[in-house]
C-alpha cells in the first residue's frame, strides 16, 4: 500500500502535553494506527497509509484542542480520540471542554468527557423527564447528580430528592442491623459518595438536616406529589413495571427527573419485568421526555472496562445468535414431525 506522509503544525506550549511523557501519547498513536510520527520543532510529520495517516492527523488536532483548553491529556481522552477517529464528529471533541457544570469541593471542573455525555447533559438542561441508559462508567449517575445540585445552587429547584430500587446485586445480604435508616443506606452508598465530591459532606448534612435534601428507597416516594424537585431515579433497571409507572407519576409542577440504569444488569427475579426497560417503549417519542443510549465509548473509568464492556457485548450476542439457532431448528423439526 503507497504511504504518504501528512504534517501538523504545533505551537511549542502544546507540545508536551499532546506528546504526553516519554512521548506515550505519540507511541499509542504510532501502534493504533500503524504510522510513524516525527517531531521537527513545532513540525509535526506522520507517514503511513492515507488513511491511517489521516485519523492519526485527526488524533492529534484533538490532542491540541484538549491541550488549547489547558486541560489534561489523559488516557482515557486518548482512547476516546483513537475510538471516535473514523468518525465525522471527532472534530466536535474541543466543544466538550467549553460545558463546565459546576467544581466539585477541591475545585476541580465537572464536565462531560465524551460527545455522548455532552448530549445527555444538554438533554438534562432542555427537558423535564430524562432516560440515561447505558454500562457502568459511562457517568449517567455522577452527571445526574451533578446537574442536580447545579440547579439546586441556582435556585431553579427548591430540594434535591435521589432515589433506588433496594434490591440486591445478585446476592442476598441477609438480616442488616440498625433502624430503617441505616438498612437502606448501603443502597444508596453511591449516590452519598457522589454528593461528598460535588457538595461537601458538611454542605451535604446542613442540607439533608434541613429537608432540602433527601436520599431514600423508591418505596419511599408513594403516595407523594414532588413540586420543584430535581428529582434522580438510579437503577432504574431493578424497577418493577408497577413502580416506574408509581415513581414518574410523583413528578409535580417545576420538577425535573432523570432516571439511569443499565438494561444488561437487572437484579429482578427471574421472570420480572423491569420497568426501564417497557417505560423506554411506551414513552418514546412523548414531546419533554428525552431518551439516551451512552455505549462503552462513553466510558470514563479504567480503559479495561471499556474493554471489559465491550467483550460481555459479544458473549451476549454469540448467546443470542445460538439461542435463535436452536429455536429456528427446533421449529424445523416440529414442522417436519407434523408433516409426517
Amino acid at each position: 500500500m503507497e504511504r504518504t506522509e501528512k504534517i501538523v503544525a504545533i505551537e511549542n506550549e502544546y507540545i508536551s502535553g499532546v506528546f504526553g511523557q516519554y512521548d506515550s501519547n505519540i507511541k499509542k498513536i504510532e501502534k493504533a494506527f500503524g504510522v510513524a510520527v516525527v517531531n521537527r520543532g513545532d513540525i509535526v510529520k506522520i507517514s503511513g497509509d492515507a488513511k491511517s495517516a489521516d485519523n492519526a492527523v485527526k488524533v492529534i488536532n484533538g490532542l491540541i484542542d484538549i491541550a488549547k483548553k489547558k486541560e489534561d491529556i489523559t488516557e482515557q481522552n486518548l482512547q476516546y480520540l483513537i475510538d471516535l477517529s473514523a468518525e465525522e464528529k471527532i472534530g466536535e471533541v474541543g466543544k466538550i471542554y467549553d460545558d463546565v457544570i459546576c467544581l466539585t469541593t477541591n475545585g476541580r471542573p465537572l464536565r462531560p468527557k465524551t460527545l455522548g455525555q455532552k448530549t445527555y447533559v444538554d438533554m438534562i438542561r432542555n427537558n423535564t423527564v430524562i432516560f440515561g441508559i447505558g454500562p457502568a462508567g459511562t457517568g449517567k449517575t455522577y452527571l445526574a447528580m451533578a446537574m442536580a445540585i447545579t440547579a439546586f445552587k441556582n435556585n431553579e429547584v427548591n430540594r434535591i430528592i435521589l432515589t433506588r430500587p433496594a434490591i440486591e446485586a445478585g446476592e442476598k445480604l441477609g438480616f442488616l442491623p440498625g433502624d430503617l435508616q441505616q438498612k437502606v443506606d448501603p443502597y444508596l452508598r453511591p449516590l452519598y459518595d457522589a454528593l461528598y465530591e460535588i457538595m461537601g459532606a458538611e454542605k451535604f448534612q446542613a442540607n439533608m438536616e434541613k429537608g432540602l435534601i433527601e436520599v431514600a428507597p423508591l418505596a419511599y416516594m408513594r403516595g407523594r406529589t414532588l413540586d420543584n424537585a430535581f428529582i434522580v431515579l438510579d437503577e432504574a433497571q431493578n424497577t418493577t413495571p408497577e413502580q416506574m409507572k408509581m415513581f414518574l407519576t410523583r413528578i409535580g409542577y417545576g420538577s425535573k427527573a432523570v432516571i439511569t440504569g443499565d438494561i444488561t444488569q437487572i437484579d429482578l427475579g427471574e421472570g420480572k419485568k423491569s420497568g426501564l426497560f417497557e417505560a423506554t417503549k411506551i414513552l418514546n417519542g412523548i414531546d419533554g421526555i428525552s431518551m439516551i443510549t451512552l455505549t462503552n465509548k462513553d466510558v470514563v473509568r479504567h480503559p479495561l472496562v471499556q474493554k471489559i464492556i465491550a467483550a460481555y457485548e459479544k458473549a451476549d450476542a454469540r448467546r443470542d445468535r445460538k439461542k435463535n439457532e436452536r429455536e429456528i431448528q427446533a421449529k424445523h423439526i416440529f414442522i417436519r414431525g407434523k408433516r409426517k
